[in-house]
């Protein structure tokens, strides 16, 4: 994997998928802190795009760093700008998937001028100020009730929200995150505990990350670049209306419910999620 330096001297990796035309899109990924390897091609979104997926600071190719408080989201920022000077870029397409929705509208606020586009996936704004709350969960995991695995996954995934969640209750909740508990889900699903690093996802979102939701308002709100936000129709995190209450908050910005997906949306419906990503990205 290629490798470029953070400003602390932290050595990151990124890997390229595809070789679709025009400016590269940066991609972050989620978890928090999960290794880029769960995104693959998004879909065969690679098809539209040439793909650079960064794995964040201590995890997948990249380095742990020297400080786990740089594993904070705010002091993760500059390691995407270190990204867009690596690969020489004026400005940059940027997507990004659940926690890491964070770190793209805090590098928005940071370096507006940067900023070409902007795709939050199923993305948390923590930054913002808009919170994901226990009761948007419980009224998407209703949504599912028809669904064969609902009556011993459910119980599991309202203490997962509540704070009480044993492993076996993640393991046991996980359908929920997406849209069809099939073949492809259950593989996708299987891979994420190998790939997450739990140091860093406790520092993350730690106190003081988003110490200025009223500020980060502001400078987005004075953002030239084009947002999506793209939520699943069946997903609690974010619940389509709050999706559409964070594109609210961007002069640019427009909001996608896909019809059947969960969290994982281009794992739902491969063909529609990139098909729509690529034609935000193109228009």
């Amino acid at each position: 994997m290629p490798h470029f330096s953070a400003p602390d001297g932290t050595r990151l990796a990124y890997r390229s998928e595809g070789g679709g035309g025009g400016v590269p899109l940066l991609c972050l990924p989620g978890g928090a802190m999960r290794a880029s390897d769960y995104l693959g091609d998004l879909g065969g979104l690679s098809a539209y795009r040439r793909l650079v997926l960064l794995d964040l600071r201590g995890t997948g190719g990249s380095q742990v760093p020297a400080d786990p408080a740089t594993y904070r989201c705010d002091r993760q920022v500059d390691d995407v700008e270190a990204l867009r000077e690596h690969l020489g870029l004026e400005g940059v397409d940027l997507l990004a998937h659940s926690a890491a929705g964070d770190l793209a509208i805090l590098y928005a606020a940071r370096y507006p001028g940067r900023l070409r586009t902007l795709t939050l996936v199923a993305a948390r704004a923590r930054a913002l100020g808009v919170g994901f709350l226990p009761e948007h969960r419980r009224e998407a995991a209703a949504l599912r009730v028809g669904e064969p695995w609902f009556e011993g996954a459910h119980a599991a995934y309202l203490r997962i929200w509540g704070g009480s969640a044993t492993d076996a209750d993640f393991e046991a909740g996980t359908p929920f995150f997406y849209g069809r508990w099939d073949a492809a889900a259950r593989a996708h699903a299987a891979a994420e505990p190998a790939q997450i690093n739990d140091e860093a996802a406790d520092v993350y979102a730690s106190a003081g990350a988003f110490a200025d939701p009223a500020g980060v308002r502001a400078a987005v709100a004075g953002l030239d670049a084009r947002v999506l936000v793209l939520a699943g129709e069946l997903d609690g995190g974010p619940l389509p209306r709050v999706a559409a209450t964070v594109a609210g908050l961007f002069p640019g910005g427009e909001v996608f419910v896909q019809p059947g997906a969960g969290h994982f949306p281009w794992v739902d419906d491969p063909d529609l999620f990139a098909g729509t990503v690529g034609k935000f990205l193109a228009s």
